[in-house]
């Protein structure tokens, strides 16, 4: 070892201590010897954005310019779509959501849409000009009904396919650069400068604020299985909440690798694995609650970075997908 390099080691390690950084590790983290993933190219220099399903098998995938496609072999392979609306306008298709045969979609500028036939036909509806922010997160309820959420947490009910709604949240959050909603109706947002994040549960007229945990800026937050809230920081930290009544109780930071891109999100399947994405490809995976992880190899194909996952449950069949940029994803399907 050069007389250059040992220094350089032991100061790393000095870091690590010194910062109290629990889990901080070298990027010798493992490959794991197999993948459930599977690569799939859309074919599409649009960014793919959301999932949702009507079925087991038949589903759609929206995104940036205008992107909608339409699968019925859940999510092997897509055939595009298009929807009526004006030509010059470049809409994002931020998110879809279903309920059945009855679904949404959101997007920017100032889009909603709504089908009752499983997406064959869709109408747009048209907002209120006065509504606080554009739309973000559409989540469907039942039949017609549906709650809307906005880039400033504005949260939105619909009883009656959108005719009408009723008002869940006296005040906005203020801009976001992440919004989230619990299975429970609760939301969780992380502010856009990433210095804050709220919280926001049912019954409540105003989001409660939370100072962020470090220096660190956030990059995304969001709910784990059991409810518990877990977070994304810059730095390539992750940090779990372990008591769902308490908003500032967290763990210390758990950094798998330091390989000089960030995560995005996470997400847990059925089986109890914790997934990490994020830049340049990174998939990571911890069987064991986040004491240890591996790096997912059929990541390496995909060279893109990774900003979402999407786990849907439809029918018995799991769907994972993890959405990259440029048309490039991520598809698991699991029988549970």
């Amino acid at each position: 070892m050069s007389s250059l390099l040992k220094p350089l080691i032991q100061l790393v390690l000095v870091a690590c201590i010194g910062f109290g950084l629990g889990g901080c590790v070298t990027t010798r983290v493992p490959v794991a010897t197999s993948s459930p993933w599977q690569v799939v190219d859309l074919n599409t220099d649009a960014n793919p954005l959301d999932v949702a399903f009507t079925s087991a098998d038949h589903g759609f995938l929206v995104g940036s310019n205008r992107l909608i496609l339409e699968t019925n072999d859940g999510g092997s392979s897509w055939n595009e779509r298009s929807l009526d609306l004006p030509d010059e306008e470049n809409f994002r298709l931020l998110s879809i959501a279903f309920e059945g045969d009855d679904g949404w979609i959101a997007g920017q500028p100032g889009l909603l849409m709504h089908t009752t036939d499983g997406g064959q036909n869709w109408t747009r509806l048209f907002l209120d000009t006065k509504l606080p922010g554009e739309p973000y997160l559409i989540t469907a309820l039942g039949p017609d009904s549906a709650e809307l959420a906005t880039n400033v947490g504005a949260v939105y009910r619909t009883r009656d396919g959108g005719g009408s709604w009723e008002a869940k949240v006296s005040d906005a959050a203020g801009a976001v650069r992440d919004l989230r909603r619990g299975a429970d109706g609760s939301y969780v947002s992380v502010s856009s400068l990433g210095n804050f994040y709220a919280t926001w549960t049912p019954g409540q007229d105003v989001w409660q604020v939370h100072q962020r945990v470090s220096s660190q800026r956030l990059q995304s937050i969001g709910y784990q299985p059991d409810g518990h809230l877990w977070m994304v920081a810059r730095g390539a930290q992750i940090r779990l909440n372990d008591n769902a009544e308490d908003f500032e109780s967290w763990s210390k930071p758990i950094i798998p690798i330091t390989n000089g891109y960030g995560y995005m999100d996470m997400a847990w399947s059925k089986d109890g694995a914790i997934w990490a994405g994020g830049g340049n490809g990174t998939l990571l995976v911890s069987r064991d609650g986040g004491d240890s992880w591996e790096r997912d190899p059929e990541s390496r194909q995909a060279p893109t970075n990774f900003n979402r996952f999407v786990f849907n449950d439809s029918q018995g069949q799991e769907h994972a997908f993890l959405l990259g940029e440029r048309g490039l994803l991520l598809h698991w399907t699991a029988v549970s």
